[in-house]
């Protein structure tokens, strides 16, 4: 294992005895909501990783390591500087590992360090994707790359809903990396359960992913899987309210010429107080979904690939 790579005890056993891990990001801790209520919330991800019968390893940057796993004094300290933390992904990586920051991974940046670790499932809420209006402004986000070249599955509940959706997959596509439906046939649009846009194959069961996942890594093609997991119906919010409220966050973002990596928290926390907070309680409970998945397809893909005594 790499030197700058430092598991928790607890992962590195997980990991050596091929039980089930689940990599967790850290956006969501650091740039997701105020302390400490992201304290309570990372708490509660990592509790329902457990419950389904995985190890939670939430990823972040501390004190020129990459973390994976963070004991509670770490999980609190990230918590507690908040925004301050960087916000990485690929390109930020060694700067902030060279210069000591906290910093918080993205879900490139997970991908990254969950695939030097080991570990081959990860849950998120949404994936990065084509921005709207990417034709003039070219911000893709470098989520969609990573899914091309990382092998790693990624459970969430579709892109951010914020993006161009349609273009998200095309891209994708492009890219090689199979988006499978988690017993659905269609995309899921984050607060929505449905977008009206296929996905390349639907699954019913974990044992099938951990299946697809075999067979796609086991030949040898590079990148990554997309299982795109509905938002549950009692979560799910209305769609036409949902892109009124993202029209009028974009528009804000646009008169404040707010850009870049930027412009997503930016948009999630205008759509937080547009809908009065049940945007980010659906994206909590979207994430929770999520992370009980894959924990699922982490112990499928564990007993496929465990060595036979």
């Amino acid at each position: 294992m790499h030197e700058r790579l430092l598991p928790t005890p607890e992962i590195a056993d997980a990991l050596a005895e091929g039980r089930p891990v689940v990599a967790l990001e850290s956006t969501v801790i650091s740039h997701g909501m105020p302390y400490p209520r992201n304290l309570d919330s990372a708490r509660a991800l990592e509790a329902e990783v457990r419950a389904a019968g995985a190890v939670p390893a939430t990823i972040a940057v501390m004190d020129g390591r990459i973390r994976v796993g963070l004991d509670d004094p770490a999980l609190e300290r990230l918590a507690a500087g908040g925004t301050a933390a960087w916000k990485l992904s690929r390109r930020d990586l060694p700067t902030a590992l060279a210069v000591g920051a906290l910093g918080a991974t993205t879900v490139a940046a997970t991908m990254i360090a969950a695939r030097m670790a080991g570990i081959a499932v990860f849950a998120t809420g949404g994936i990065g994707g084509v921005h709207r209006g990417a034709e003039t402004s070219f911000d893709v986000s470098a989520d969609l790359d990573e899914l091309a070249r990382t092998p790693v599955c990624v459970v969430c509940a579709g892109a951010k809903s914020i993006l161009d959706l349609p273009k998200t997959l095309e891209v994708l596509e492009t890219r090689g990396v199979p988006v499978l439906g988690f017993g659905t046939d269609e995309f899921p649009a984050f607060y929505s359960r449905r977008s009206g846009l296929p996905v390349s194959h639907r699954c019913d069961n974990v044992s099938e992913v951990a299946a697809i996942l075999h067979a796609k890594w086991d030949l040898g093609l590079e990148g990554g899987v997309l299982l795109a997991n509905p938002i549950p119906p009692a979560d799910e919010l209305d769609g036409e309210a949902m892109e009124a409220a993202i029209g009028l966050a974009l528009a804000d973002a646009d008169s404040k010429g707010i850009k870049g990596k930027d412009i997503t928290p930016h948009l999630l926390a205008a759509l937080e107080r547009l809908t009065e907070g049940r945007s980010l309680t659906a994206n909590m409970a979207l994430i929770r979904d999520n992370a009980r998945v894959a924990a699922g397809v982490a112990a499928a893909f564990a007993a496929i690939t465990r060595p036979k005594d």
